[in-house]
């Protein structure tokens, strides 16, 4: 019973349209409390961080679990067999060791990708054209970002909308016919992806000489990096090749910053000027740190990401990340990933986790 009052309070939080700092504690110590209690890995991790719910204050001081943990436990706290869904890593970074992160419902990530989805991209348009440059859910059950395109289409996609990318590659001249047959039309439209798959796209336009000018309203979401996947671009170089290439403002080019970790997302308001500011909605904060002391870093510093996500109640609610960043007015700037003393703090980090979870 306890798991589905949590879930019935989360979904009226996330239907909320936004929430004091004190609801937001109100509800992120009642989802720790739940966790403690119910989490075996990560309750040693708390006991070792002299963390209970009687000595949580607030959000800021519910410890977060590194990231690269997801690969080593099971941090669940229904049985991890009953599990609705099972979101897993690429395992891009150490081979096939990939992270897990079980859903015993999926209804909240659900509510939070598309009440979020609904305010940062499709920004009051109820439905549009999608053409998506990742494989489908069938194809990637256990992928997280499968199932978020996959949402999109169904939720704010029209009959027209498809996938192009599949086991053989990019259907290049097939999503060139949609794209031109909807330039043609004066149909907006949205084209929505990993980034990697992008720069094979836009290289694929250049090859045939082709530029688009897709119509008025149309939009672009990236996402995911391009994870060795394709050649390396510049954010500048990036964006202003979508642009060319497919004739829509870079601020209609709007990147989402998610992980398989986390179940929910965060936006920035379009790429004009790069690196953009990113934020989440009102049930997920960020904070900057020093991983080798957890200490928040002093405003205007770089720091490493943690995200306090309460979509996350069965998981933890607080992730160290391997990103870095530095807080702006209305969110943070992306960085990139951890290197020199901040990612030697971030493995120092899960080595602490690991240990906790032996004693």
């Amino acid at each position: 019973m306890e798991q589905q009052e949590i879930v019935a309070a989360l979904l009226a939080f996330l239907a909320q349209d936004g929430c004091t700092d004190a609801e937001f504690d109100a509800l992120a110590l009642r989802l720790f409390a739940y966790q403690h209690a119910n989490n075996a890995a990560y309750r040693r991790f708390c006991q070792l961080r002299g963390a209970a719910p009687r000595t949580v204050k607030g959000w800021r001081d519910i410890p977060a679990v590194p990231i690269s943990a997801f690969k080593e436990v099971t941090l669940s706290c229904a049985p991890a067999a009953s599990a609705e869904r099972v979101f897993m890593t690429s395992g891009t970074t150490r081979g096939d060791v990939k992270g897990r992160h079980y859903h015993p419902t999926i209804a909240v990530w659900d509510a939070s990708m598309t009440r979020n989805f609904a305010r940062r991209f499709m920004r009051g348009t109820a439905r549009l054209p999608m053409a998506i440059l990742f494989p489908d859910e069938q194809a990637l059950p256990n992928s997280s970002l499968g199932h978020y395109l996959a949402m999109a289409v169904r939720e704010f996609g029209t009959a027209d909308s498809g996938w192009y990318v599949g086991p053989q590659g990019m259907d290049v001249e097939g999503l060139v016919a949609w794209l031109r047959r909807h330039e043609e039309g004066g149909t907006p439209c949205a084209v929505l992806g990993a980034s990697w798959s992008f720069v094979h796209l836009m290289d694929a336009l250049l090859e045939r000489g082709i530029g688009l000018r897709l119509p008025a309203g149309s939009r672009i979401l990236d996402t995911g990096g391009y994870k060795g996947q394709a050649r390396e671009l510049p954010l500048e170089a990036f964006y202003a090749g979508l642009a060319a290439s497919f004739g829509v403002p870079r601020e209609r080019c709007i990147n989402m910053y998610g992980m398989t970790e986390l179940s929910s997302q965060l936006y920035d308001d379009g790429n004009a000027v790069v690196p953009s500011v990113k934020s989440g909605p009102h049930w997920i904060r960020s904070r900057l740190v020093d991983p080798l002391t957890g200490r928040e870093v002093p405003r205007g510093e770089r720091g490493v990401l943690v995200h306090c996500d309460l979509a996350s109640f069965n998981s933890c609610t607080s992730i160290l990340t391997e990103d870095v960043g530095i807080a702006v007015e209305g969110g943070f700037l992306l960085l990139g990933r951890a290197e020199g003393a901040q990612a030697r703090g971030c493995s120092l980090a899960v080595e602490e986790f690991l240990q906790s979870t032996k004693a």
